[in-house]
C-alpha cells in the first residue's frame, strides 16, 4: 500500500528534523522552510495532510493555512498547527481559517503520530464518502437521462416512428449547437432535453396521429396542441436540462417568420434551443423512412432547409447546419431504423 504524504512546513531546521524523525518511517515526508514553498509544493502535488508551523517569518502559518483553503486543489487537505502558542484566541483563529488539529512545541512522539494518524484516517473516510456520493449521484443522473430519452421515444412509436428519431434529432441538436457557438453545458442540456420535444403527441388521438389522409382544419388544430400539451407534461421545474426540454417541446414547431405554432412567435423571439430543434427534427424526419413516405436525399433536405432560411428556420442557424451536414450524416448512417 502506497505511503500517505505528510507537508512539513517550519522555518526552523531542528523542528523539521524531528518531525521527519517522528514520522519518516510510516510516511512520505515532504518539507517546506516557508511559506511560499510550502504553497508551492501543496499545488503541483497535494499531500494528504500538512504540519504547519504558525510563527514563520514573512508568510505566517495562519495566511498559508487561508491559501491553502482558498485553493480548489489544497482546500480539502487537513491542516495541523505545530506551535508554541498556547492561548485560546491564537488556536481559535487557527480553527476559523479551516485547520483540523493542533499540537504543541515542544512536541511529543506519540501524539505527533496519534494526531496524524486520526486526521488521515478521517480525511480517507471522507475521500471515500465523497466518491460514493458521486458514484451514486452519476447513477441517478444516468438513470433520469434514460428515462427522459425512453419517454421520447415512447412518444414516438405512437406516432408511427421507430424510436431512433429522437437518439439521431438530439445528436444533430448538439452538433449544431456547438457550430453555433453555444457553451458546451448548453450543448449537453439541449442533447439531453431534445428527447422530449414531441412527448406530448402521447395526448393526441390515434385516429388524427395515424390518419393517413390529410388533415381537416379541426384535426389539425388538434395536432397542433402537442405542444402545449408536452410542456404541460414536463411541467415548471427549476432544474435546468428539465426546464429547456419544455422550452423545447413548447417551441419547436415556431417558425422564423411567425407562422409556427403555438404562439406565432417570430425570429428571437423563439428560444435558440426551439429554433435548433426544428432544424434538427426536419432534417430527421425527411431524411428517414417512414409507413408513408420514401427517404429524402441529403441533398433535396438541404435544399429545402435553405429554402425556408428567413421563413421556417433561423437563417444564420441553417448556415451552421449547412456546414456540419456531412457530420450529421455520419451520426444518421450509424444509428438506423431496425428493419
Amino acid at each position: 500500500m502506497e505511503k500517505a504524504t505528510v507537508l512539513v512546513v517550519d522555518d526552523t531546521p531542528e523542528n523539521i528534523d524531528i518531525l521527519v524523525g517522528i514520522l519518516g518511517d510510516e510516511y512520505k515526508v515532504k518539507v517546506a522552510i516557508d511559506g511560499p514553498k510550502a504553497l508551492a509544493i501543496a499545488g503541483k502535488s497535494a499531500p494528504d495532510i500538512i504540519l504547519l508551523d504558525v510563527m514563520m517569518p514573512g508568510m505566517n502559518g495562519y495566511e498559508v493555512c487561508k491559501r491553502l483553503k482558498q485553493e480548489p486543489l489544497t482546500a480539502h487537505i487537513p491542516v495541523i498547527f505545530v506551535t508554541a502558542l498556547t492561548d485560546v484566541a491564537d488556536e481559535t483563529q487557527g480553527f476559523e481559517l479551516g485547520a483540523v488539529d493542533y499540537i504543541t512545541k515542544p512536541v511529543s512522539a506519540p501524539v505527533v503520530k496519534a494526531r496524524v494518524k486520526t486526521h488521515l484516517s478521517l480525511y480517507d473516510q471522507k475521500r471515500l464518502l465523497e466518491q460514493e456520493v458521486k458514484a451514486r449521484t452519476r447513477e441517478l443522473e444516468v438513470t433520469r437521462l434514460e428515462i427522459i430519452r425512453r419517454l421520447g421515444r415512447a412518444a414516438e412509436y405512437k406516432d408511427n416512428e421507430t424510436g431512433m428519431h429522437v437518439i439521431r434529432m438530439s445528436h444533430y441538436a448538439r452538433l449544431l449547437a456547438r457550430q453555433a457557438g453555444m457553451s458546451e453545458h448548453f450543448c449537453e442540456l439541449i442533447y439531453n432535453a431534445s428527447p422530449m420535444h414531441d412527448i406530448g403527441k402521447i395526448g393526441t388521438p390515434d385516429a388524427i396521429l395515424k390518419k393517413p389522409a390529410k388533415l381537416d382544419d379541426e384535426e389539425w388544430r388538434e395536432m397542433q396542441r402537442h405542444a402545449e400539451i408536452g410542456a404541460e407534461i414536463i411541467g415548471e421545474h427549476p432544474d435546468p436540462m428539465l426546464e429547456m426540454a419544455r422550452r423545447i417541446a413548447l417551441t419547436h414547431h415556431e417558425k422564423w417568420d411567425g407562422s409556427g405554432y403555438p404562439k406565432g412567435l417570430s425570429g428571437e423571439e423563439i428560444p435558440i434551443e426551439g429554433r435548433i430543434v426544428a432544424i434538427a427534427d426536419v432534417f430527421d424526419a425527411l431524411t428517414s423512412i417512414r409507413p408513408y413516405k420514401q427517404a429524402w436525399s441529403v441533398e433535396d433536405t438541404l435544399a429545402l432547409i435553405d429554402r425556408e432560411a428567413g421563413k421556417h428556420f433561423d437563417p444564420e442557424l441553417v448556415s451552421h447546419f449547412k456546414a456540419i451536414v456531412d457530420e450529421a450524416v455520419k451520426i444518421r448512417d450509424s444509428h438506423q431504423d431496425k428493419e
